[in-house]
């Protein structure tokens, strides 16, 4: 037993457990929910309508997808919408996400949690997205034909590219990572904004955002189809759809 006049035992300065987590903070707190903010509006703004807008009007036929190029290609300030609105959003926050998945730890493997690995899902989807979209943007308005120009050329251009095997699996391996990362991430934007609270709420919502991935990724996988088997022979890009469509021969019947 210990006497009275033992001296008391030096406190331990080590800190026990893990650290309790908290929100950012400064210009990381500003910086991150930017990037959440970012890729609801105007990112994912911008994959509804090129998805379920825009590509949709494929299943219609050439004249319709052309009506709709041309449409978009007729705005007000086209060019500071793409840059403002689209190519600068974009940028931001794939830059951003790169930068968190860096500075993340991924643990699917010592944690394999339906979380965990919906967050590596989301991760990877993102820079599998990020590719598809800077190559698919930069194909489809830098490269050939330029379809603000020649709207009725853009079925043709786009056909040509997904009869390439490599380049339409290329297509469905970026649609999809697309599809699941903007449907996913309206999950994490609700949780995260505290929009949607509550488990059983939160899982209702899940649901809906995988029920929204399905959609948009049933509709860009249609509208893949449709480019690629409209045609017997791969078009040119730079031809024009619309008039080979209805020109006629000397017999005066259409073209099959």
């Amino acid at each position: 037993m210990a006497s009275a006049s033992s001296p008391a035992p030096a406190v331990s300065n080590i800190a026990h457990g893990v650290a309790p987590l908290r929100a950012g903070h400064g210009s990381s707190f500003i910086l991150r929910r930017l990037h959440s903010l970012s890729g609801i509006v105007p990112v994912g703004a911008f994959l509804f309508e090129h998805i379920l807008v825009s590509n949709s009007t494929a299943i219609t036929g050439p004249d319709a997808y052309a009506r709709q190029v041309s449409f978009l290609a007729n705005l007000p300030l086209v060019f500071f919408l793409e840059l403002f609105g689209i190519w600068l959003p974009i940028l931001f926050h794939a830059l951003y996400g790169f930068y968190i998945w860096y500075r993340g730890n991924g643990n699917t493997i010592a944690y394999p949690w339906s979380g965990n690995w919906m967050y590596t899902a989301q991760r990877w989807t993102g820079g599998i997205a990020f590719l598809y979209i800077v190559w698919h943007t930069y194909t489809m308005r830098f490269t050939g034909t330029d379809l603000h120009d020649n709207p009725a050329a853009s079925f043709g251009k786009v056909a040509a590219e997904v009869h390439d095997p490599w380049l339409l699996a290329f297509y469905v391996i970026g649609l999809i990572a697309a599809s699941w990362h903007f449907a996913y991430g309206i999950w994490l934007f609700a949780a995260k904004w505290g929009i949607v609270s509550g488990d059983k709420a939160q899982q209702r919502l899940l649901g809906l955002c995988l029920a929204f991935f399905m959609l948009l990724s049933v509709v860009g996988l249609v509208s893949l189809y449709t480019f690629r088997e409209r045609f017997q022979e791969p078009p040119g890009p730079g031809a024009n759809i619309v008039e080979t469509q209805h020109a006629t021969p000397s017999s005066g019947r259409p073209v099959q």
